[in-house]
């Protein structure tokens, strides 16, 4: 981003591996400095340990999430280190504090500490659910918020592949970053330390929600455009055994589509609900290969892309 509007703000990252890293990731790229503290014994599961032990692609997403901060490894059972870590937040906007309770007592982190600095400072902590009982990962939210509903709908197999990006982390770790530079804003304003509690079920329900809400739910609705009801928005297998991702919703696109591809399908049809015009796109992108494909869209614009 060029325009660095967080320039000049300095942020502590007391988190690990997605949600906190990724607000702390999404404020750098705004331009704050944002130094991330780790222990030099336990640092960030994502990066040592059971997350990166049994996935590489955990180590891949730790520098990808923290390639813009300064990190800083301390022992947090040394006082230097420990007087190191309040030196730092003292001279800070904000702290992203995803400490245990007991390490935070340890290290003289909990909120009646940090607000005997009275000075402005937002410190946001990351918690599972205000009104949930137990421990959760992102998939719990997902299936808690009713988000997985959509997915299972009409699948039989017996053994159900999550979908393949940790959305409820991802969208958990928006808010954060979203919630601290609000709270950061009324610090200032009001000349204080100001305590936010970003929480990761509650996250997802407001997120997610709107776009299935209780009456939709109701209805038994689970289908929708963006989750293939109409042919005109869908993915197709190609000949090669690739897939082209096709969103001609708006009438000049499907138009376009149809003339290329020689199809003789109304404006009508693209929002036939059944399998019949489903089949029929499906067939076209079987008999061609993702080069073909490419070949005949090159310098039209239809909402046509291979995947």
């Amino acid at each position: 981003m060029a325009h660095k509007p967080l320039k000049g703000f300095t942020f502590i990252d007391l988190s690990s591996r997605l949600p906190g890293p990724l607000a702390g990731n999404l404020i750098g790229g705004l331009g704050a400095k944002v130094i991330k503290v780790e222990d030099l014994q336990i640092q960030d599961p994502f990066n040592k340990g059971l997350f990166s032990e049994m996935d590489e692609c955990f180590t891949e997403w730790y520098n990808s999430l923290n390639n813009r901060k300064e990190i800083l490894r301390l022992d947090f059972k040394n006082q230097q280190d420990i007087e190191k870590i309040h030196e730092l937040i003292k001279k800070s906007d904000g702290v992203i504090m995803g400490l245990p309770p007991k390490v935070k007592k340890v290290l003289k982190l909990t909120n009646s500490d940090l607000e005997l600095y009275n000075r402005p400072l937002c410190v946001i902590d990351l918690k599972a659910s205000k009104t949930q009982v137990g421990s959760m990962h992102e998939l719990n939210a997902l299936a808690l918020s009713g988000v997985l509903k959509l997915y299972v709908d009409g699948r039989k197999e017996k053994t159900l592949r999550p979908p393949f990006l940790p959305f409820a982390g991802i969208s958990f770790g928006q808010k954060v970053g979203m919630d601290l530079l609000a709270g950061t804003l009324q610090a200032y304003r009001e000349k204080k330390v100001i305590f936010l509690s970003t929480y990761l079920f509650e996250t997802n329900k407001e997120v997610f929600q709107p776009f299935w809400t209780e009456a939709l739910q109701k209805r038994a609705r689970t289908k929708f455009l963006h989750s293939g009801l109409f042919p005109c928005y869908c993915l197709y297998r190609t000949k090669d055994d690739g897939y082209v991702a096709l969103a001609a919703v708006e009438k000049k696109f499907w138009l376009k589509f149809c003339e290329l591809f020689d199809l003789e399908i109304s404006l009508q049809e693209r929002f036939e609900k059944g399998e019949r015009i489903f089949n029929k796109v499906s067939n076209c992108f079987l008999s061609l290969s993702r080069k073909e494909i490419s070949d005949i869209v090159e310098g039209n614009d239809i909402c046509l892309s291979l995947v």
